[in-house]
């Protein structure tokens, strides 16, 4: 028995020892979290999303003629933000606060707040949300240089994945620069931090912080494959901050214009035309008096780099552009038939070419349907380079949509193209407003309609009878 208990002993020893190899260690991961943690919020969302029948069927009108309105749903949603200043301004997501009509914020003190949306953008996908702290002294978050990070760095992320409030995950920074295709396949995220850290849904909108407690990026997006890592992206702090005071003063971001028209390099461009490079952006056209015609870029230029960006086609270079505010002084690397030239580019406004272009004195720029709830003008060069329009293509962009119209009830939206219109089976081809306009008026109640529409490069058809 006295064997037995010295061996006891012994090990209770051994293991206390173990125990005490770090003693008086304490992790820096700890100190970050209580530096940072107290400004991180939960953000909780209610709005009211309408159940919407669109199909080129008329499946809707069938509904609503046996059962009546179709109901509208409220929904709730969770995200995470960070409070970066002391009057209560909080980062976001757009896709965390985008159409909610309630919103809330809780603090780790337990402590919670109406918010107000002050503004954002869908593309970028940032937003900035306000509290009032009425006389309380909020804590904040200290700002990074995201521009500085190196691969390899501590991430630690912060938030309320799955709606577990102020979760802490660690890795490290594992790429920047990132271009991300986005899940609606409209277009790319630019520019993105990757991170092994562990992101998951309910972490969008919360920091991603460096090992020194400063917010470096905003958790926006996750890519979880069948077998493997998940791996986190995060926006880089700096692109926020370029747009922060826009969308403080205005609620919108103010975007930036090239002015070019491109297309995505192939092999078999690269062979046709005699390139030298067999990826990139192609200039195929350059807009007069634009930001790329003053910085001396060309047709058939090949722009394979934007700032410290690799361009490899025409849809990063898009986000790319995005990235950044008018007036930005830009870097941009192109090759010329073998040639690598480093132009210099102070980016346009555009807003201001947007309307600049839709005031021109050619004849009727813009037309209001009333009778269907549709606002239409000409495709203008900066809405091709927004997104992505070939320059030889047709039709008429979507500007604004009445949600009581029969247009919305067919699902067209904003910045859809209509390039035909058949009316009891008689086709017309609509390159211009006039046409839309003119071919609009023949429509009588009773008829059987369809409208051609373009899309993101889907191409669809929606019908109804009026």
């Amino acid at each position: 028995m006295r064997k037995v208990l010295a061996v006891l002993i012994v090990v209770i020893l051994s293991v206390a020892s173990l125990a005490l190899v770090n003693e008086g260690y304490e992790s820096p991961i700890t100190n970050v979290v209580q530096a940072a943690g107290p400004a991180v919020v939960k953000v909780d969302v209610e709005a009211t999303r309408k159940y919407s029948i669109t199909d080129p069927y008329g499946f809707e009108d069938f509904f609503r003629r046996f059962f009546g309105e179709i109901p509208s749903q409220k929904v709730t949603g969770v995200g995470s933000g960070f409070i970066f200043n002391k009057d209560g301004y909080i980062f976001t997501n757009e896709h965390v606060v985008s159409g909610a009509e309630k919103i809330t914020v809780s603090l780790l003190d337990g402590s919670t707040y109406p918010a107000k949306y002050i503004g954002g953008d869908e593309e970028l996908d940032i937003a900035v949300i306000k509290i009032d702290p009425d006389g309380v002294d909020l804590p904040t978050v200290e700002l990074g240089d995201s521009d500085a990070l190196r691969i390899g760095e501590w991430a630690i992320a912060i938030g309320n994945p799955l709606g577990l409030k102020h979760t802490v995950t660690l890795g490290v920074i594992s790429a920047v620069g990132r271009q991300l295709p986005k899940p609606d396949g409209n277009g790319v995220y630019s520019n993105l931090i990757q991170t092994d850290a562990a992101i998951n849904p309910g972490n969008s909108g919360g920091p991603l912080l460096n090992i020194h407690g400063q917010v470096v990026g905003i958790n926006t997006a996750i890519i979880a494959p069948e077998v493997g890592t998940t791996l986190g992206f995060a926006i880089p702090i700096n692109v926020a901050l370029r747009f922060v005071d826009s969308i403080i003063e205005t609620g919108s971001v103010q975007r930036a214009y090239l002015g070019v028209y491109m297309d995505t390099v192939t092999e078999e461009v690269s062979k046709s035309l005699g390139l030298k490079v067999d990826s990139g952006a192609l200039i195929t056209d350059v807009v007069p008096g634009s930001a790329a015609e003053k910085a001396g870029i060309k047709p058939q230029d090949v722009i394979i780099g934007f700032e410290s960006l690799e361009i490899t086609n025409s849809a990063e270079l898009r986000a790319a552009v995005l990235n950044y505010p008018a007036g930005s002084e830009v870097k941009i690397t192109i090759d010329r038939f073998g040639e690598r030239i480093v132009l210099t580019a102070v980016l346009g406004s555009l807003a201001q070419e947007s309307e600049s272009s839709a005031t021109e004195d050619n004849g009727a720029r813009q037309a209001f349907v009333s009778s269907l709830g549709i606002s239409v003008s000409e495709i203008t060069p900066g809405d091709r380079e927004r997104l992505g329009i070939p320059q030889e293509f047709r039709g008429v962009i979507v500007r604004e949509v009445d949600p009581e119209g029969i247009i919305y009830r067919l699902g067209i939206g904003p910045d859809d193209i209509i390039t035909r219109l058949s009316i009891n089976g008689n086709q017309e081809s609509i390159e211009s407003v006039n046409d839309f306009e003119k071919y609009t008026e023949k429509i009588k109640k009773g008829d059987y309609v369809a409208f051609f529409v373009y899309r993101n490069g889907v191409r669809f058809v929606a019908s109804f009878q009026l």
